[in-house]
This record gives C-alpha cells, sequence and structure tokens, in this order.
C-alpha cells in the first residue's frame, strides 16, 4: 500500500518568505474530477491514469516549470521523487496538494535564485576569463549541490552583463538595467496565481496522455474564442506590461482609443473603473492579463481609464478617459493579400498572394444566423474575387505558420479550389472512418495554384495542403509541415457539470485522427513539399515527432475521389529551373549560409564568455550582416527586399520590455515589410508554371495534339 502524500510534502517543501504560498482554489477539485473521467474514458487513445503515467506526469510538470535546470537543484529533485509514482492517486482523490506544493517550492527557488543574480552585481565580472555558457541544459542533469548552482548562475549573470557591455553600456547602466530586469522576475513570481498552477499541472496531465490534449482555464478559454473569432468587446488597444504599468503598445485604427483622440502610444494605464460613474481600481503593479481582463467587456458599455501619460513622470497629474466599448476586429490576424510580379524573358506575370495566419471561424456569430460571421474561408473567397479583378496569373496561399484552426474552414477553404469531393477523412477510437466532404459545385479560383508551407504548417493547415496535393489541384512549395494528423474537440467542462458560471474552463482533447484522401496520414510525416525549400536539418526536433508519446503513422483504404489536375509533367522542369535559380540568387544563397550559422551554433550548444572571443563573434556576424545589406540594397533596387535571418537586427542585449517602445514596434514593423526570399522565389515558381502552361497550351493548339512538358 501506497503511504500517505502529506508526509512527503511536508519532508520535501518548505515555506519561504521570498514566494507567496499558493493553494488550490474550492472549485479546482471538481475540474480535475470532470477532466479526469473524460480523458480515461473518451480519448482516442487508450489509457489508464496508473503509476506510469504518474512517472509521466511528474516529469513533464517539472519540465513545464523548469525545463532548462536553472532552479530546482539535484537535492530538490531527489526529495520529491517519491511523488513520481503518486501523483496518479492525487488526481484521483482530487488532492491537489502534491502539485501544489512543486509549484511553490519552484516559485522559492526562482526568488532565491533572482535575488542571488541581483547580489552578483555589486561584484562584477572578469571578462578575460576562458569559460563558457551552456546555452541549452534540457538534456544536462540538475546542478548537484548549491556550489553549482551558485557557478551556473553566475555565467548567467555574466552573460546579460556581457551582451550589454558588447552593445556599449557602461558598468553603472549595464548593472542598473539588470537589477532592475531581476527585480522584475521576482515581482512576476510574486503575482503568480492559484490558475497559473492549476492550469500547468492539469496540462502537464493531460499532455502526458497524447501531446495535442490541453486544459483550459477559464481565462484561457476566453482567449482561445477571441483567437477562433478574431474579435472581441474592447477598446481596441494592443497592451503590454512596462515597468509596473499596462502601457499602451498600439492603437488599432477604427477603434474607441484611436478614435478618441486622447490616448497615444506609451501612455500607462494605472486604473480601470465599470461606467461613466463607477469606481476606479488601481491596476499598478498588476499582471497585464488582470488588467486586460478589466477592460475588456460588453459591447456599448463604458470603460473609464485613469492614464498617466507617456511624457509624464510618476507623480504627475493624471488624466480620465471614457470610452465605450465596441466589437474589435483582429485584422492583423485575418487573411490578407499582395501581389508580386515575377519577370521572365521580358514577360511579367503577377502572383497573387494570400497569407492566411489561421483557420478562424466566429463559431458564436455563425450558430445564431449572423450574415457576416468572420470566416477564413469567406476571406479568402472575397479575395480571390478581387485577385482575378486585378487580372493575377497564379494564386499562392501562404499557410507558413499556421497552426491550424477550425475543420469546417479548412474543409469549405478546400472547396474554393476543387469542384466537389471529399477532403479529409476521420477514424475515431472505435474504428470508425467518416469523411468530410466538398458539396458545392464549382470553384473560387481554377487556375494555377501554389500552397507555401513550412515547420509550422500543422492540423487544419496540412489537411488542406494533402487535399491540394493528393487532387493534383497545385503545386505544394516549402519545408515539410509539422505533421499533427489528430482531431481535437472543445468541451466546456462547467455544461458538462452543470455550473452556472465559468469556473472549471474547458477541456481540448484529442478524438480522432485525420487522414488524407489517398489513405495516408499527416501524422508525424506532415505534408511533403513537391519542390522543396533547404531546412534546418535539425527540423524534426520542431515537429510532431520530437513528441516522444506522438500517435503513430499508419494508412487506411483511400476515400473515392477524382484527380482534378496532373502536375507531374511540370514538375522536373519547374524543379529544375528552381535549382538553377536558387545557385545564383544571392538572396537565397546568404539564407543558406545562415541556416549552416544556426546548425553551428545549436550543434556546439555554448556560447564564450571571453570578451575577445565573443567580439570577434559579433564582428563575425556584423560582416555578415553588413555582406548581406549589399544584397538587400541590390535586391531593392531590382524591385524585391530581403532580409537575413541572423544580421538583420543587431543585439543590444536588452529585453523587449526594456526597449524604447519606439525602437520595439518600428523593429516589428519592419520585419513584416520584408516578404524575404522564400516568398519571392514561390512566386517564381509560379510565375515558371505559368509560362509552361502557356507554351503548352501554344504547342497544343498548333499542332492538335496534348502537350507533354518535361
Amino acid at each position: 500500500m501506497k503511504k500517505p502524500i502529506s508526509w512527503l510534502l511536508l519532508a520535501a517543501i518548505s515555506s519561504s518568505a521570498l514566494a507567496l504560498e499558493l493553494a488550490p482554489l474550492p472549485q479546482q477539485p471538481g475540474a480535475v474530477a470532470v477532466t479526469s473521467e473524460l480523458v480515461s474514458r473518451f480519448h482516442y487513445r487508450e489509457n489508464q491514469l496508473d503509476d506510469a503515467l504518474s512517472g509521466q506526469i511528474f516529469d513533464r510538470y517539472l519540465k513545464a516549470l523548469d525545463g532548462e535546470k536553472y532552479f530546482f537543484d539535484r537535492n530538490d529533485i531527489d526529495r520529491l521523487a517519491p511523488l513520481r509514482t503518486r501523483l496518479d492517486d492525487a488526481i484521483r482523490n482530487q488532492d491537489l496538494a502534491p502539485a501544489f506544493g512543486i509549484f511553490n517550492l519552484y516559485t522559492q527557488r526562482v526568488a532565491e535564485r533572482y535575488v542571488y543574480a541581483r547580489a552578483l552585481l555589486k561584484s562584477g565580472f572578469d571578462f578575460g576569463r576562458d569559460e563558457s555558457l551552456v546555452l541549452s541544459r534540457e538534456k544536462l542533469d540538475w546542478p548537484v549541490s548549491a556550489a553549482e548552482a551558485d557557478d551556473l548562475w553566475r555565467k548567467r549573470v555574466k552573460n546579460d552583463w556581457l551582451r550589454l557591455k558588447l552593445a556599449g553600456k557602461d558598468d553603472k547602466a549595464i548593472a542598473e538595467t539588470l537589477d532592475k530586469r531581476y527585480e522584475a522576475s521576482i515581482k512576476r513570481v510574486g503575482r503568480l496565481k492559484s490558475e497559473d498552477a492549476f492550469q500547468i499541472f492539469m496540462n502537464a496531465y493531460t499532455m502526458a496522455v497524447e501531446p495535442h490534449t490541453n486544459y483550459l482555464g477559464p481565462s484561457a478559454t476566453e482567449n482561445f474564442d477571441i483567437s477562433m473569432r478574431l474579435s472581441l468587446f474592447g477598446i481596441g488597444a494592443v497592451l503590454q506590461e512596462r515597468d509596473e504599468y499596462t502601457t499602451i503598445r498600439e492603437l488599432m485604427a477604427g477603434g474607441p482609443a484611436a478614435g478618441s483622440g486622447q490616448l497615444k502610444v506609451g501612455d500607462r494605464i494605472v486604473g480601470v473603473g465599470q461606467g461613466a460613474n463607477g469606481p476606479l481600481v488601481d491596476v499598478t503593479g498588476w499582471r497585464l492579463d488582470d488588467t486586460v481582463r478589466l477592460i475588456r467587456g460588453e459591447a456599448d458599455s463604458v470603460v473609464v481609464l485613469d492614464i498617466l501619460p507617456a511624457a509624464a513622470g510618476a507623480a504627475e497629474k493624471h488624466k480620465l478617459i471614457q470610452l465605450t466599448r465596441k466589437k474589435i476586429s483582429l485584422e492583423e490576424q485575418a487573411a490578407k493579400k499582395s501581389i508580386i510580379p515575377v519577370s521572365d524573358g521580358g514577360i511579367t506575370r503577377r502572383i497573387g498572394v494570400i497569407a492566411l495566419p489561421s483557420f478562424y471561424q466566429d463559431f458564436e456569430a455563425r450558430q445564431k444566423g449572423e450574415r457576416n460571421f468572420k470566416s477564413a474561408t469567406r476571406d479568402v473567397e472575397r479575395i480571390l474575387g478581387e485577385l482575378k479583378k486585378e487580372k493575377v496569373d497564379s494564386v499562392l496561399i501562404d499557410l507558413r505558420g499556421n497552426g491550424g484552426g477550425s475543420l469546417v474552414e479548412a474543409v469549405e477553404l478546400t472547396g474554393l479550389f476543387i469542384d466537389t469531393g471529399p477532403v479529409v477523412q476521420q477514424r475515431n477510437a472505435k474504428g470508425e472512418i467518416s469523411v468530410a466532404k466538398d458539396t458545392k459545385a464549382g470553384s473560387a479560383w481554377d487556375g494555377p495554384l501554389g500552397v507555401l508551407i513550412n515547420r509550422d504548417s500543422a492540423s487544419a493547415s496540412e489537411i488542406f495542403a494533402a487535399a491540394i496535393q493528393d487532387y493534383g489541384r497545385g503545386l505544394i512549395i516549402g519545408e515539410p509541415s509539422f505533421g499533427k494528423g489528430t482531431v481535437q474537440t472543445m468541451i466546456d467542462l462547467d455544461r458538462l457539470a452543470r455550473q452556472d458560471r465559468p469556473l472549471y474552463g474547458e477541456l481540448k482533447m484529442t478524438i480522432a485522427q485525420f487522414f488524407r484522401i489517398d489513405g495516408g496520414t499527416t501524422q508525424l510525416r506532415g505534408v511533403t513539399p513537391d519542390i522543396a525549400f533547404p531546412f534546418d536539418d535539425d527540423a524534426d526536433s520542431q515537429r510532431e515527432a520530437a513528441f516522444e508519446n506522438a500517435l503513430p503513422w499508419i494508412r487506411i483504404a483511400p476515400a473515392a475521389y477524382t484527380v482534378q489536375g496532373d502536375l507531374n509533367n511540370e514538375l522536373g522542369a519547374l524543379r529544375s529551373r528552381h535549382e538553377v535559380r536558387i545557385r545564383q540568387d544571392r538572396e537565397f544563397v546568404a539564407l543558406q549560409e545562415d541556416i549552416a550559422e544556426i546548425a553551428r551554433q545549436r550543434k556546439s550548444n555554448s556560447l564564450s564568455l571571453n570578451e575577445a572571443e565573443r567580439r570577434r563573434l559579433r564582428d563575425a556576424q556584423e560582416a555578415r550582416a553588413a555582406k548581406q545589406e549589399v544584397r538587400n540594397a541590390a535586391a531593392k533596387s531590382q524591385g524585391k527586399r530581403a532580409a537575413s535571418k541572423l544580421g538583420a537586427f543587431s543585439d543590444d542585449g536588452l529585453q523587449a520590455d526594456e526597449r524604447p517602445l519606439s525602437q520595439d514596434i518600428a523593429e516589428a514593423d519592419e520585419r513584416k515589410k520584408a516578404p524575404g526570399p522564400l516568398l519571392n522565389e514561390a512566386a517564381r515558381i509560379l510565375g515558371d508554371e505559368v509560362g509552361l502552361r502557356k507554351s503548352a497550351d501554344f504547342l497544343a493548339e498548333k499542332t492538335g495534339k496534348t502537350a507533354q512538358v518535361h
């Protein structure tokens, strides 16, 4: 029989004045019970809540808290080790004391480490010593002693100091910057809540079963809903936490904040009131998400902001601004179009590009029957109509970085480019297979088509790309996709438990697996491009295959479908032209150099803390950057833009919230403007395809025969 858990916690975890002791909230044991029941009984992967799973939960929880092994030491881990086989009992008995005990020990260690880091700033460092910092400690063991942990942190702080020193800061400014940074880290730990501990632990449990099963607390659920519908009710401002203040980073065009004319970037929100005459709540020092929750609200309701102007000191006069909340559309995340002209032999072809960051849909608005609900497919269909009027020769759907979204949107988006037919197959836990089909006759675009993917294109992106490839409808260009071929559903735990208020949150649970219409699956292997771009040889560590407990690749019977295009005759010529071009293209040569340099740095897994050596490395990087700037200037003169992965922006040693706000915004805007060599080359490939098609059509018309392009 297992011993009770409580004595283990008393032996392993002591209280600390440095970090606040957190305890479970009354509703959290109920959320544990509902979640474990669902996962154990209805998950796609058969699982048992036993000692083996407990060990996986334990390891994932520690990794989520301290994956780089900077805070716990070997003594902590040994003292916590008895919990390895007891977390299953804790979940079954709805006992969250072990989870919160581990979390409280973690916050204690974080506070202690940053107190030590602040103390190191008083003595300075010897940058003439030949020593280095390990960049990734994930695969290393925990520090075995206090002395080893202290030395690890000495090197970490030394590296922070050296980065600022190389950026031209003097010792006094460096010490002040780092002291402020480490103090802010201690304060952030102090602002952690029971919801944070609970969500991290619950995800350690759900992801131990399968990587894409996640628990979302009430706050996380709200943010997920916003990301899917691309809208919220608020003031239309992008906020960030800076120096204890919630600060305005960006004003969204058309929103109440911008329309008032009374707010500007850099203004600090120190108080929030509900209604014209409601009391103001002081939010100085609050977590950003808590402040945002006060600012959001029902449409047409009033919120009052107590503003400390950007240029004002803390003791200067505030101003009160009254705003009426409106529905804010997050257009930055919606589908966008551009046109890239490509020239070949004196002929210019226009390639219409549609960048789609996610497969979004406002589910609630659609269920209510709203006519203009937000939808990725509707937006893309509208853009296709615009591109037709602008007489583009081909269309490129850019799915780089698109991690998925709505399955319905993936199916309907595919329907814009095919006539009718199956799009994706699903198999549930019982082995039953269903087929999602496009039933709408005709297509919104029947011309040449390309789909650009990368390692971050996942789930719905892979469904769409795979269907386009299986139908022979368009070229898949880029690097192999992520490899997520599983189906998740959102389960409202409060509704299931008949709760009147949002207390339990939601569970995103894997219930089925996707299969291509050809019978294969995108699971693990992803979608293989027809024309592959150079990519990092360590890419598998960032894909589905990196998850130890990912579902395997399997095959089922293909669906009944008719291929609607044949690109095989063109592929050889397109690949040959692509390969010749990238060998001569300065942008692509620079990109491959960057990939090689990143691989070299990763392989070494260490960074010198010797000032002379770091200056040598910095000078070499700046030389590469300068070389790239010359390439950029040449490209720009030809109507192109390029940006190097490594050298486009220098390292100033500062974190994002330490930089001048204007610099932070300017750099982000500059990155957005540069399409880069991959997008330009994808457009050139489609330009080649248009040329080959027209040549083949011309030849067929002249000879009266079907042309073959080789």
